[in-house]
């Protein structure tokens, strides 16, 4: 089944340069041109990647990432804005929204088909074997994506999941900065040097402050 892309911009020639490079590679795209279209379409389509222009108007996209979080069937759905380079204060609060990356402006398709296609198999990443992982008080259910600590269960978006399985994997260890930006966003995304600290603060709000510490210059380790 071809992976489904739902784009959302208010520039009708983005969208449409977007989305014919995108089905000559095989994906089943849609569209949305506002907010509030965006989230009448993604509740329809159930796509696999949005891909959210911030700045619109009317309910601009950290806006429309935000309410999509907030409902359950899209807590781990793929979500990475379009932002125009430099603007480090709205990237940082797409990934407070919960989005997975961002793509900057201006757009070469090409590079955008590529970011794509790795973002999508980058969700796929590879995981320990065994269906749990438990340590210091914190268990996570890998087939069913369920994080719980103590009796509260909760579910993470996609990367804040991915990035504290990659921890937990192997408590104790320091994991660099860059081999954590490897494996959760991988290798062939740019990813800003705030994404990560913003992800583990989001992460420490949800499971404790005391888990997860920081090894100044080098990396984070999960405390086991």
């Amino acid at each position: 089944m071809n992976p489904k892309v739902l784009l959302v911009d208010d520039e009708p020639d983005i969208i449409e340069l977007l989305k014919y490079n995108l089905e000559r590679e095989g994906f089943t795209v849609s569209s949305a041109q506002n907010g509030r279209d965006a989230i009448k379409m993604a509740k329809a389509e159930r796509p696999d990647l949005i891909v959210l222009d911030i700045m619109m108007p009317g309910m601009d996209g950290v806006e429309v990432c935000n309410q999509l979080r907030q409902m359950p069937e899209f807590k781990r759905t793929l979500i990475t804005f379009l932002t125009a380079r430099g603007e480090d204060y709205t990237q940082i609060a797409g990934f407070e929204a919960g989005a997975d990356d961002y793509i900057t402006k201006p757009i070469r398709p090409k590079v955008f088909v590529s970011k794509v296609k790795a973002l999508l198999k980058r969700s796929g990443a590879d995981r320990p074997d065994g269906q749990f992982l438990e340590t210091n008080g914190v268990r996570v259910d890998l087939e069913k994506v369920l994080v719980k600590v103590g009796e509260q269960e909760m579910h993470l978006p996609k990367k804040e999941f991915e990035l504290l399985v990659l921890l937990m994997s192997k408590p104790g260890k320091v994991f660099k900065r860059e081999d954590i930006y490897n494996q959760v966003w991988g290798s062939e995304l740019f990813v800003g040097d705030r994404t990560i600290d913003v992800h583990i603060r989001k992460l420490r709000e949800k499971i404790g402050d005391d888990r997860i510490r920081t090894v100044k210059g080098i990396g984070y380790t999960f405390e086991a």
